[in-house]
């Protein structure tokens, strides 16, 4: 993927639970930002992406980027960056501060994302990104949710997505075609 891979991975996250929701007949949408925005009111969930990190595993791998029909061809970029991304998945209440409303919510959005756990295709260019929820401590969750001490706590979970690869912005170098190839044949000499 290019410079854009985490804005793209958060898109397909966001529209993949806005379609779930929709089904549902869940009012509002997914808003994608702080807990504590306040363009976040009104909307059914907040997804906020709180980590970033390499993905360790594949820190020097090869990125084979296969796009979607085959065309342009397979490239091989050497020196991608392998991401981890890791977004706190937190329900609203609804307008009449319903917990049992959230929490319902939360449960459709984790079963939209068990449901369908690979982002694949063109909303993430051909990559395949595969969706699990992480298990995090309460030490863990208490800490991300200091980052909002405005924002009174509300059950959540934690999805780790991942791997988002970020390519180089110069491709790899192509080789030029070979069009003729020569072969010369020498006599083989006494020591040969």
């Amino acid at each position: 993927m290019n410079g854009d891979a985490i804005q793209l991975v958060s898109q397909a996250l966001r529209d993949r639970l806005s379609a779930a929701f929709r089904a549902q007949g869940i009012p509002g949408d997914i808003y994608v930002g702080p807990l504590d925005d306040r363009d976040a009111e009104g909307a059914a969930a907040v997804l906020f992406l709180y980590r970033v990190a390499v993905t360790a595993d594949l820190r020097n791998s090869a990125h084979i980027s296969q796009p979607p029909g085959g065309n342009p061809p397979t490239i091989v970029y050497d020196t991608a960056l392998p991401l981890d991304l890791y977004y706190l998945l937190t329900a609203r209440t609804s307008q009449s501060g319903r917990e049992l409303d959230a929490l319902r919510v939360l449960g459709f959005a984790m079963q939209a994302l068990n449901d369908a756990p690979d982002l694949v295709g063109l909303p993430v260019q051909g990559d395949t990104v595969r969706l699990s929820l992480d298990p995090i401590s309460s030490e863990e969750m208490s800490r991300i949710w200091t980052l909002f001490p405005t924002t009174n706590y509300r059950t959540s979970v934690v999805y780790l997505v991942s791997p988002v690869w970020i390519d180089p912005a110069a491709g790899p170098a192509a080789a030029a075609p070979v069009v003729s190839e020569a072969y010369r044949a020498a006599p083989a000499g006494p020591g040969d």
